[in-house]
């Protein structure tokens, strides 16, 4: 919503309904947002915003009144799928969430109990997104894993997400990485258009770096030995201008080839699709730096920006795509 000319939220669901887009993410509890979204069956993503973090984390009330006010009022004429925790926090690197991932499990623990005291915690699933600057190594993405100085954040994260059957929710941005390394990692690799497989990794053949990278979150999780937990990639996309490899045909070619992709699931996880969703909806003029306000599909106007369409069943062609959007900075190499 970081634009000062985009549309209505009741318009821009019909808009989703009109290309059969069946999942959404907003960021945090927009109401006119939700109240759009009734009876529209659509499934969402509802986005704890990490300014509440703390709040909620501390006191067990303020979180069964956030449940009360922002899931109860809307389920089920809502189709609440995901509640995502705070988006990115990351405990080192002088980030500016730092000081915020104390408070993301208790958070988490918190919503969840309060969901559950309602009998939907197997309806509504409690989670966070985190990006991939939390992987220490990626290459070869069997030996993923996370970095050191992180695992006393993440570890009870993955706890809790096994016991509660819930996903993590991850960010995952070829973009990023190819623009952070474009000395090893060939722009066919980044947008799909590799002929050939440009990585060997024991029985496994990556063609495309999306999989590379989903699948070292996977080896990741896996090398905690802590228990198996699904992955949901909460947010992929390619800007069309204002930075490096930017382009229209370069942003319409990622986007098109991965909601092609995405129905096939990935090397380590063939036997199920990914379920991805796609940033962002619109154009966002409000954003910084440049890169940063070309990430739609769509522009503000609810026209198009590229020309392939968004259809399949829900549970084999899974596209979606985020309406709210906070600025987030992605740095992964």
């Amino acid at each position: 919503m970081m634009g000062n000319n985009l549309p209505p939220a009741n318009e821009v669901v019909s808009l989703y309904k009109s290309n059969n887009i069946q999942r959404m993410r907003i960021y945090d509890p927009n109401q006119d947002a939700l109240n759009a979204l009734r009876n529209s069956g659509i499934e969402l993503i509802l986005g704890v915003p990490n300014s509440d973090l703390q709040s909620l984390a501390t006191n067990a009330d303020n979180a069964r009144q956030w449940v009360q006010r922002n899931v109860l009022n809307f389920y089920p004429s809502v189709k609440i799928k995901y509640v995502a925790v705070g988006n990115e926090v990351s405990p080192v690197g002088g980030s500016s969430t730092s000081w915020l991932a104390q408070y993301v499990l208790p958070a988490i623990q918190n919503i969840y109990q309060a969901i559950r005291a309602q009998g939907l915690h197997d309806q509504i699933k409690v989670s966070t997104s985190i990006d991939m600057t939390l992987i220490g190594n990626s290459y070869p993405p069997s030996q993923g894993s996370f970095r050191g100085d992180v695992r006393s954040y993440l570890d009870p994260i993955i706890g809790y997400l096994l016991y509660a059957s819930a996903p993590l929710l991850v960010n995952v941005y070829p973009y990023f990485s190819y623009v952070g390394n474009p000395r090893d990692i060939s722009l066919s690799y980044a947008l799909f258009t590799s002929p050939n497989v440009v990585v060997w990794d024991g029985q496994y053949a990556y063609q495309n770096l999306f999989d590379a990278m989903l699948d070292s979150v996977h080896a990741a999780i896996d090398n905690t030995r802590i228990g198996y937990v699904e992955v949901v990639v909460s947010e992929s996309g390619w800007p069309s201008d204002g930075g490096t490899a930017t382009s229209y045909d370069n942003a319409r070619m990622y986007l098109d080839n991965l909601i092609r992709h995405v129905s096939k699931g990935t090397p380590r996880r063939p036997s199920k699709p990914t379920e991805t969703y796609l940033f962002a909806m619109f154009d966002e003029n409000q954003k910084s730096p440049e890169s940063e306000k070309h990430f739609g599909l769509f522009f503000p106007n609810k026209q198009k920006k590229y020309p392939f369409g968004f259809g399949g069943e829900r549970n084999s062609q899974v596209v979606a795509y985020d309406f709210n959007v906070t600025v987030s900075l992605k740095s992964d190499i």
